[in-house]
């Protein structure tokens, strides 16, 4: 059943192929009295969505009958790679100077961490993308951010602007009064060496919220 899937995706692209379908693809193959698109199906139901399934605990995967380590392995690094297809075309693509242009890109890479991640976009003077960096980690509500580190890694980046951002694990994008205080710590503190603040993005469940559009820097 996967081959009959493959030879769909083929003939007549991926956007075709239901979940279930594309799941198929990627397992190679079902298990015992089970095609691979039932499977698909079956595991997508069993964790709730595609979105559950892709992001859950490694034990529970593993544990799971039909998926097992080396399946779980193929799920993993298909969505590394859509991380990682975000990053560079982030880095190839035009200059990140509205919001919107990053949205997906975070989006992708925060939006199902199970702590609170701060990362900054470094910008050269054209606004093209230097580097992304996850500087502080922290628990399910909050991370410390240290100013004197964001100043010392856009130094050795050598960067013109920074897009701050970080995640909140609860789904909710709206900013809080400490978001609030960083930023402006942060923009402060990165003016002292000519380095401007373009940004900073609040990745929630599927949604970004963007200081610069709400006024707030």
């Amino acid at each position: 059943m996967d081959r009959i899937c493959t030879q769909k995706l083929l003939a007549e692209g991926p956007g075709r192929l239901s979940d279930a379908e594309l799941l198929a693809v990627l397992l190679g193959g079902g298990c015992r009295g089970i095609s691979a698109v039932d499977l698909g199906g079956r595991l997508i139901r069993e964790f709730g969505s595609l979105r559950g399934l892709m992001t859950a605990e490694r034990e529970r995967c593993r544990a799971t009958p039909g998926l097992g380590p080396r399946r779980y392995g193929r799920l993993q690094a298909a969505l590394e790679l859509t991380r990682r297809h975000y990053r560079q075309e982030a880095a190839a693509g035009p200059p990140l100077e509205s919001p919107a242009a990053t949205r997906a890109f975070l989006v992708a890479e925060l939006r199902d961490r199970p702590f609170e991640v701060f990362c900054c976009l470094f910008l050269d003077n054209r606004h093209r993308l230097i580097a992304f960096d996850e500087l502080f980690r922290g628990t399910i509500d909050g991370a410390s951010v240290h100013p004197r580190e964001v100043v010392r890694q856009a130094l050795y980046r050598n960067a013109a602007a920074v897009i701050l951002a970080h995640n909140h694990p609860s789904g909710v994008a709206e900013p809080s009064q400490a978001d609030e205080l960083i930023t402006h710590r942060l923009k402060d503190a990165l003016a002292l060496v000519d380095i401007r603040v373009l940004d900073h993005l609040i990745v929630g469940d599927n949604r970004c919220t963007s200081f610069a559009e709400r006024g707030l820097l």
